[in-house]
């Protein structure tokens, strides 16, 4: 591979279509304020480099990152790209990661809005995020030891496991699919309102109004704080360890609870069972 090293580009594409190069400890900067830097690459490794531009990686092919900054002017950085590897890096832009394929993330910083929408086949790793409508209508995704805060998180997405992640959200995984979390701090309201699919194993969640509108829900050994107005018109199998504030009419199922201390049935439709457990 071609290495080009302690250099600065602000050019408009600085190293367009290039093929096979190790860009090290360069900035991605300057009056010239160019565009897309790496469009249309393919082999490309990059590391200890700054990025202060828009746009540096559309349209690339086998793509490594390590050791970098992305600062908040560098907006939609990574688009319609493949085989992605980006580790120990600062992804502050808008609309970092979008209708990509293939991508692992380790130990990254992302503050990013809109982040990760139709994405195909990603997994983070020991990684923080804050971020708004986070992945959204993403697919075959892989979390573990992630902590996220931010809203809307996880709409519409597909085919997931989450692992010992903590996330501070509201609205998640709404119309979500085929999703599973386990060992999970959820905090948030209104969770996974309309989700079809849903598991959740040994995990603690928290906040107003959760699960609602749901099909195929399950619960396994969870801990439910601060819940009210649960479980409205969800087909639903749980096991709940913790007292519920109330319950409302589930459509199907069984819910078990050690204690609630309202259960709400005024909807003839409504015909979940509700088991008080010692």
């Amino acid at each position: 591979m071609e290495i080009i090293k302690n250099k600065r580009f602000d050019e408009e594409r600085a190293i367009y279509g290039r093929r096979d190069i190790d860009v090290r400890s360069s900035s991605f900067d300057g009056p010239a304020d160019g565009e897309s830097a790496f469009k249309e690459c393919s082999n490309v490794a990059v590391s200890d480099c700054y990025f202060n531009l828009r746009y540096p990686f559309w349209h690339d092919h086998v793509l490594t990152i390590r050791d970098s900054e992305m600062t908040d002017k560098c907006r939609a950085a990574l688009w319609y790209s493949d085989h992605i590897d980006i580790r120990n890096t600062k992804m502050h832009g808008i609309k970092a990661l979008r209708e990509c394929s293939d991508v692992h993330i380790s130990d990254c910083d992302i503050i990013s809005p809109e982040f990760g929408w139709s994405v195909h086949n990603i997994t983070m790793e020991k990684s923080k995020a804050e971020s708004e409508y986070f992945m959204m209508r993403s697919s075959d995704i892989r979390f573990s030891d992630v902590s996220f805060t931010g809203k809307y998180s996880f709409q519409y997405i597909e085919d997931a496991i989450f692992e010992n992640c903590e996330l501070n959200t509201k609205d998640a995984f709404w119309h979500s699919k085929n999703v599973t979390a386990r060992g999970c701090v959820i905090n948030g309201e209104y969770l996974a309102w309309y989700s079809d699919g849903l598991t959740l194993i040994d995990c603690t969640i928290s906040g107003t109004q959760p699960f609602c509108y749901c099909r195929n829900l399950r619960l396994v050994n969870c801990r439910l704080l601060n819940a009210d107005l649960a479980f409205e018109k969800s087909t639903v199998d749980a096991e709940i360890t913790t007292p519920v504030i109330s319950i409302k009419n589930p459509r199907s199922g069984i819910i078990r609870v050690p204690f609630v201390s309202e259960i709400i049935m005024d909807d003839n439709e409504a015909e979940g069972k509700i088991e008080i457990i010692s």
